[in-house]
């Protein structure tokens, strides 16, 4: 036999696959109205495990794993197929239907924005890039900026969320956790920091520095070149150029944007010092109210999964089963737990594609806690 021939018995099989698959999916759909009809739940985790363990046991061993692969891709499917047939639409697919029917065509150019530091901080510039002409409100922490949108006080905060350098913002996904809210855009900032003091400092004089804690990760490489330099954290990169000028001392630097030097008169002794040029930090805009805006490709979910094998697993499934493009996964422990972490889901998932509602189709089975962030898209 050549290649041909054993192409054309695969295609003889893969004919009968489809045909005892479809089948499947008929009476996994019937199953389904059952279950509804009696009120019994879609899932059924024990049915599950005792049919992975007789199918895989009544295989060749070299099958198995095989095997347990395929069939937890077709409980999935078949689940899906269940809960399309026989449940209704879900609250949250209707607020999300809702949402795209009822948010204004056009992201507003105007609005009052909150945003953590102070005047030339990485924050303002991130929420120049989103607005027109954004009314800023200045806050001094990242929870503040999510207290300022949960009570109304500003219609949009601006926060970083990761940088390609230095990772995760892990304060911010530690808050999402506290706050109710939606993510309607994103933006990524060229960042570029900057060795700034007052004026008639010698770089030599140098023996304390003010900066961010993200913009030390940065600017690692260059900070270890350093000797008997304190090394001195604070809450923003312009809140350490203005605490440089407020301070009138010539000992002291700080790690900020160029735009800083302007605006706190200070002089720059070295330019471009973080460790790659390609420096980006991935801001994300949030309102109290869920909007979507045209042109939303992203979706952002966070999870509380059970602890226990598989759980991640089967939620990463779902995601396979529908052709979901997984972009980012971020996971941190929940306080005041054992062993309980949050899952954060950056997903490449448009909100206009046909099957997109499929994604919350008795999601809330899979994990403890689901929180949908928002569809949005990245203005670049």
């Amino acid at each position: 036999m050549d290649l041909q021939d054993y192409r054309k018995q695969i295609d003889e099989i893969d004919e009968e696959l489809v045909k005892l698959f479809c089948s499947r999916m008929e009476v996994a759909a019937k199953i389904g109205e059952f279950k509804k009809e009696n009120n019994i739940p879609i899932l059924d985790y024990k049915r599950e495990r005792e049919k992975l363990n007789y199918l895989s046991d009544n295989c060749p061993q070299t099958m198995s794993d095989y095997i347990r692969s395929l069939y937890s891709l077709i409980f999935e499917l078949s689940s899906l197929h269940q809960r399309k047939q026989s449940c209704g639409e879900s609250a949250l697919q209707r607020s999300i239907v809702n949402a795209l029917e009822n948010t204004e065509k056009a992201f507003p150019g105007k609005a009052l924005v909150a945003c953590q530091g102070v005047e030339g901080s990485f924050s303002q510039q991130a929420c120049e890039k989103l607005f027109d002409y954004p009314n800023l409100m200045f806050f001094n922490s990242f929870d503040s900026v999510f207290a300022a949108i949960d009570k109304g006080l500003c219609r949009y905060g601006v926060l970083p969320l990761e940088n390609s350098t230095a990772g995760s913002v892990n304060k911010i996904y530690d808050l999402m956790i506290r706050y109710d809210f939606s993510i309607v855009k994103s933006t990524r900032l060229k960042i570029d920091h900057f060795l700034l003091s007052n004026k008639g400092t010698a770089f030599a004089d140098i023996k304390e520095i003010f900066t961010h804690e993200q913009a030390i990760a940065q600017c690692s490489d260059f900070l270890r070149t350093l000797e008997n330099v304190k090394i001195t954290p604070c809450e923003n990169t312009a809140l350490a150029a203005k605490m440089v000028f407020e301070s009138g001392r010539k000992d002291v630097a700080a790690i900020s944007s160029r735009a800083c030097a302007d605006i706190y008169d200070l002089q720059c002794i070295k330019e471009s010092i973080q460790d790659q040029g390609s420096n980006y930090t991935r801001f994300i805009c949030i309102s109290k109210k869920l909007e979507i805006y045209p042109g939303a490709d992203k979706t952002s979910i966070m999870m509380i999964l059970p602890h226990k094998p598989g759980s991640l697993y089967k939620t990463l499934s779902r995601f396979y089963a529908l052709g979901i493009n997984l972009i980012k996964l971020e996971s941190r422990p929940l306080p005041n737990s054992d062993f309980e972490f949050m899952f954060y889901f950056d997903l490449d998932a448009s909100v206009y594609e046909e099957n997109f509602l499929s994604i919350f189709d008795g999601i809330d089975n899979l994990c403890v806690k689901m929180k949908y962030l928002g569809s949005y898209s990245e203005v670049v």
